[in-house]
C-alpha cells in the first residue's frame, strides 16, 4: 500500500488526513481497483491513532464510491473515480472554491504569481504523467 502519514499536531481532523491521503493514492494511481487496504486495527496502530478514526475514514471513502468493507473479507478500492453525487457545475464550483483556499494560503505566504504558477504546474503534472 502507498506511504499514509498523518500529523497529529495538525489543525486538520485525523481522518480528514487519512482521507485525503488515500484519495490521492488512489488519483495518481498507486492504489488501483482491487488493491486491499489494511485492516482498519492494523492501520490504527501503524499511524498511532484509534481505530474509530480509521473506521471514519474508511465509512466516508466508502459514502464516495471509491472503496467497498466486507465485514470479513476487509476494504478494497472499488474505484478509481468518486460515485456521481452532483452535477458536473456542482464539482467545479467545488474544485475552484478547493483551489480559491489554495490560492489564498498562498498570497498570504507571500508566494508570487509565478511561483503559484509553478507549483501548480508540478502539482498537475504528478497526477496526470505524459503519456
Amino acid at each position: 500500500m502507498a506511504t499514509l502519514t498523518v500529523q497529529l499536531d495538525s489543525p486538520i481532523p485525523i481522518s480528514e488526513q487519512i482521507v485525503s491521503g488515500l484519495r490521492r493514492a488512489i488519483a495518481i494511481g498507486e492504489l488501483q481497483p482491487n488493491d486491499e487496504l489494511p485492516p482498519v486495527r492494523q492501520l490504527a496502530a501503524d499511524l498511532g491513532v484509534n481505530l474509530n478514526t480509521v473506521a471514519r475514514a474508511y465509512r466516508t471513502l466508502e459514502g464516495s464510491g471509491l472503496v467497498s468493507t466486507v465485514r470479513g473479507r476487509g476494504t478494497r478500492i472499488t474505484s478509481s473515480t468518486e460515485k456521481k453525487m452532483t452535477s458536473k457545475s456542482a464539482s467545479t464550483t467545488r474544485v475552484k472554491e478547493r483551489m480559491t483556499i489554495a490560492v489564498v494560503d498562498a498570497k498570504l505566504a507571500g508566494m508570487s504569481q509565478d511561483a503559484l504558477n509553478k507549483v501548480f504546474h508540478d502539482v498537475i503534472s504528478s497526477f496526470f504523467k505524459a503519456t
